[in-house]
């Protein structure tokens, strides 16, 4: 059962008015236990962030892991996506890809620095499919501002994996990569993908590249039942060492 101390959850709503993107943003923060205004915190930014805080249950495992894991409290920010929009903002070839990025580099992560005690050198993105691609291409778009990332079976359309042969030297990156071996038929809103060879052809560019790849393939599907469990190592494998 689990503990009731990982559900005590701190988590906060914000809305942020986005110039790029016309329209208004949701985040959800969560703070750890213990927040405290003096120090300073790694952040955990995630594309998709209802998902990531409702079926991913990722406050719930941060607590887990900060109270009984010996893990430095961190903070998350989710930041929301309307499904319908989806593809064009995480996408490279996506009509408000460009926008998306300048929201979350000019107004998303000063606005999260500005009000809450978070580093701004102990940065993770985290994703999902799409979005973990999507948190790819943005840590090679400012390189050194985000070099951990998380990807739970990221979505490496040929688009991205063009993106990612153009790079030379990658050694700064970090990449957690997980897929599930029950993803080698996956349908997509613009096609039928075998995510097990679009994640290993991934790995291989990255590694080729000088990149630190973490890379594992699971029994599992395209789904949040896979990713969930899979969460609380990933945020092992950053905030530990």
């Amino acid at each position: 059962m689990t503990d009731s101390r990982y559900l005590k959850r701190t988590i906060v709503k914000e809305v942020i008015a986005s110039s790029f993107l016309n329209e208004e943003r949701t985040l959800r923060i969560y703070l750890p236990p213990g927040y405290n205004e003096v120090l300073s915190y790694p952040v955990v930014y995630c594309q998709d962030g209802e998902e990531f805080f409702n079926f991913g249950r990722i406050a719930t495992y941060a607590n887990q892991l900060i109270l009984d894991e010996g893990v430095e409290p961190f903070i998350i920010v989710g930041i929301e996506v309307d499904v319908k929009k989806r593809t064009a903002e995480y996408a490279p070839f996506g009509d408000r890809h460009e926008a998306y990025v300048r929201c979350i580099m000019e107004e998303v992560i000063p606005f999260v620095e500005q009000k809450y005690r978070a580093r701004e050198d102990d940065r993770i993105l985290a994703g999902d499919s799409l979005g973990g691609s999507m948190s790819l291409h943005l840590s090679l778009l400012y390189p050194g501002e985000f070099p951990r990332i998380i990807s739970l079976s990221g979505a490496y359309y040929g688009e991205s994996q063009e993106i990612i042969a153009r790079e030379s030297d990658l050694s700064w990156l970090d990449t957690y990569m997980i897929v599930g071996l029950q993803e080698d038929e996956y349908e997509t809103d613009h096609g039928t993908f075998d995510f097990v060879d679009l994640n290993r052809r991934t790995r291989d560019l990255l590694q080729d590249r000088g990149a630190t790849v973490r890379y594992a393939e699971k029994e599992g599907k395209h789904l949040w039942g896979f990713w969930q469990k899979e969460l609380p190592d990933a945020l092992m494998y950053f905030l530990t060492h």
